[in-house]
């Protein structure tokens, strides 16, 4: 599984950070890791450079062979909120999605 996290131009990009995000979007994402080609995660901010509260929001896409693409948003206060919300609902989607798959194979 490929996880890119991008963001734009209000958000300030940090490695550590990236890292470690990452460890939490395999973990929350790994029981789905041999159907998912790749992970796109995009994080920008919603209030812009008009400032505000650091209103952030993330959408993060999966790539699964088999289906059409998985994609989620979420919003939150970091970072670290915004991108690991977004992949607890991309993980309950993928429940869903498969789910949906197996039954109608298995009927």
């Amino acid at each position: 599984m490929f996880i890119q996290i991008h963001a734009d131009n209000q958000v300030e990009s940090d490695s550590e950070r990236d890292v470690r995000l990452e460890q939490q979007i395999r973990q929350r994402l790994a029981r789905f890791e041999d159907r998912i080609t790749d992970v796109e995660i995009h994080v920008s901010d919603v209030n812009g450079s008009k400032g505000g509260n650091g209103d952030l929001r993330c959408t993060l896409e999966a790539r699964v062979n088999g289906i059409p693409p998985i994609a989620v948003a979420e919003q939150g206060t970091n970072v670290d909120r915004a991108v690991i919300g977004a992949a607890k609902k991309a993980s309950r989607a993928l429940d869903h999605q498969l789910g949906k798959l197996s039954d109608r194979r298995g009927s």
